[in-house]
């Protein structure tokens, strides 16, 4: 099953950590790669509750361009391109049920990846029967073609909009 989460909406991530959550709970064993989240410490990172079966690795260098990022854009490129080659490993080893890719639309609009450079792991990953999610905001159209599940997460109304900062523990 390919699935995507996208939107401009809060609760990407946290919807796939549910299904994350819901696959362990069935004795799966699930794969998340992080592309853009990078070295700070969040809530995802809380090994010590993380349920049997699940893993979580951080591939990206933190937000590109944005919030005081000095880092060289080909290091945010380099980053990007090594998570894709650790997922396209992992999805060979047959070690996973499921593999969660948090933020590659990101990945992709930001330019550090293509949808060229990512499509050869949706057709692998359907021929391995092995169940994959991609999240972020604006997931290309060949993706969504290629679909079994599209969720839209809607920004209705949120505490940005009045100025409040994100809070540890609940935006991260």
């Amino acid at each position: 099953m390919f699935i995507i989460i996208t939107g401009d909406g809060k609760g990407k991530t946290t919807s796939a950590l549910g299904q994350a959550l819901r696959s362990c709970g069935d004795g799966r064993k699930v794969l998340m790669l992080q592309f853009i989240k990078g070295p700070w410490k969040s809530g995802e990172d809380a090994r010590h509750v993380w349920p049997a079966g699940f893993e979580l690795r951080k591939g990206g260098l933190g937000f590109v361009g944005i919030l005081g990022d000095s880092l060289p854009r080909e290091k945010h490129v380099e980053a990007a391109r090594a998570t894709l080659r650790q997922a396209e490993d992992e999805l060979e080893s047959g070690r996973w049920d499921m593999l969660i890719l948090d933020e590659i639309h990101n990945a992709i609009d930001l330019k550090l990846l293509s949808v060229e450079d990512a499509m050869p792991l949706v057709l692998h990953a359907r021929e391995r029967k092995l169940d994959l999610i991609f999240t972020g905001r604006n997931a290309p159209a060949e993706f969504i073609e290629k679909a079994d599940i599209v969720s839209e997460i809607c920004d209705r109304k949120h505490i940005y909009q009045k100025g409040i900062k994100a809070r540890k523990g609940l935006d991260y």
